[in-house]
């Protein structure tokens, strides 16, 4: 884990991240829409040369010093969130895609992808299409819209299947 790990992943140390930068947000929801507080959300991606911020990347040498590769927000009782960070580029495989976890307090963690809708290499990626519901696949994909000063706005909203008791402090 890097000792930075806010919500803002594009500087560190003084350094900015390389790429186009995107503010990824959204809510947190139940089954009903009702927006979810306390909910840890939580992101990492590659960077701009499609490498992990990770002990066994065996590419440490070429990360980008300057993007975090993970980062972390509690929602308030909005149920939002709100992250800067860069957008997601293709590595191996993979279609760009940026990972979120979201948990609730004395809920299991529920992991995610989010994919950038339209993104050609979308219809190869064998974790996207793994999905064999259509309506869910798309509900993945998000647009990535111009937003100000060169950055792009995405918005994630992510639906957990719980009702709003379910929720309740214990």
């Amino acid at each position: 884990m890097p000792l930075d790990r806010d919500n803002d992943l594009v500087q560190v140390d003084g350094q900015s991240a390389l790429g186009t930068l995107v503010e990824l947000h959204g809510r947190i929801l139940d089954a009903r829409g009702e927006p979810l507080k306390q909910a840890l959300v939580e992101i990492w991606q590659v960077d701009a040369d499609g490498i992990y911020l990770h002990s066994r990347s065996g590419s440490r040498q070429r990360r980008d010093a300057g993007f975090q590769g993970y980062g972390r927000f509690e929602t308030a009782s909005s149920g939002e969130y709100r992250f800067r960070t860069i957008r997601p580029v293709a590595y191996s495989s993979r279609t760009p895609h940026i990972h979120v976890a979201v948990t609730l307090p004395g809920q299991p963690r529920f992991t995610t992808q989010c994919y950038i809708r339209g993104e050609p290499r979308n219809a190869d990626d064998f974790v996207l299409n793994g999905v064999a519901d259509a309506r869910a696949r798309e509900l993945l994909q998000v647009d990535f819209l111009p937003g100000a000063n060169g950055e792009q706005l995405a918005r994630f909203d992510i639906v957990l299947g719980l009702t709003p008791s379910d929720n309740a402090p214990s």
